[in-house]
């Protein structure tokens, strides 16, 4: 065996090397300098500061409007999360025969980074030397237990109807999994919504006394959150890397255009769900006259 074979410490970075390796060297620069241009059109999209963002970290939202709001969110993303994980994973081989050989493998082995940890896995080998993980660890299941503490019970969340939002933000990156570029470049957008929110949807569940110090949002955020042992900002920047590697100037527009769409429709989402919790406020503080005449604010917005 090659001694390189055993050169096994820093994963991460050696994906990256051999991804940046795969690819003529002034292409990747092109490549990265239109990724990096596209995070920060990302960066001043108007979700990046929406109103939801605040609400939730005052804890100002009451336990109805949180419990849809985690029904809704279960269906837009969390459901299906994984799927486009191992989407992109397959979808990795239409990077042949434009790139040598093999060059499918290293955002295979990079994805699968992320993978591990939606899955239930942790760094590290058990007592007898083999990985550490549990399948009750994983992210989907973790968000089903945050359901068990809002006293959602199993036939309520099967007899939930989705918002229109909801769906068309899931519709959104399911009609994406035949193409590496575009599932790629949505789950990128999708992670920078996962750090954008789950803080502040901690804070909010927290505010409802609801343990968040363990489970699904002790591992959702970033890498630096003293309240969470989470890397999502680790696997947005991979996915950024991922499609540096797998772009051509000519798919640089379609691909903004597609980001952007994916973040007006996660725009939409929010509003929609402050726009119902504000219903609720009103209703609550006596404004009976909420259910029939919705403001001009709420007639604007396409759900």
């Amino acid at each position: 065996m090659h001694s390189s074979m055993l050169d096994l410490d820093h994963p991460r970075n050696k994906a990256i090397a051999t991804m940046q390796a795969s690819v003529p060297a002034d292409l990747w620069q092109q490549n990265a300098a239109f990724v990096q241009a596209l995070r920060q059109t990302i960066a001043n999209h108007p979700v990046t500061r929406h109103v939801a963002i605040e609400m939730l970290s005052r804890g100002e939202l009451d336990a109805t409007s949180m419990r849809q709001i985690h029904l809704e969110y279960r269906h837009a993303i969390v459901q299906i999360f994984t799927d486009a994980l191992l989407a992109a994973q397959m979808q990795t081989r239409q990077l042949e025969p434009r790139l040598r050989p093999g060059a499918k493998l290293a955002p295979r082995f990079l994805i699968t980074l992320n993978d591990l940890d939606e899955f239930g896995f942790r760094p590290g080998c058990d007592k007898e030397g083999y990985y550490r993980g549990n399948p009750a660890y994983a992210h989907y299941p973790l968000f089903e237990r945050v359901l068990d503490d809002y006293g959602i019970t199993l036939e309520e969340r099967q007899a939930y109807v989705p918002s229109r939002s909801a769906r068309a933000v899931r519709t959104f990156l399911e009609r994406s999994y035949r193409h590496y570029l575009d599932v790629t470049a949505l789950l990128a957008v999708a992670e920078e919504e996962v750090v954008l929110f789950s803080p502040p949807l901690r804070t909010a569940t927290g505010a409802l006394g609801i343990d968040v110090g363990d489970g699904y949002y002790f591992v959702h955020g970033i890498s630096t959150d003293v309240d969470a042992e989470a890397a999502d900002d680790d696997h947005e920047n991979d996915l950024w890397l991922i499609l540096t590697q797998a772009l051509m100037p000519e798919q640089y527009g379609r691909i903004e255009t597609l980001c952007l769409q994916y973040c007006d429709l996660w725009d939409r989402f929010w509003t929609l769900q402050m726009s119902k919790a504000r219903s609720r406020r009103r209703v609550r503080a006596g404004d009976a006259t909420i259910k029939t005449q919705p403001t001009d604010f709420e007639r604007r917005l396409v759900f």
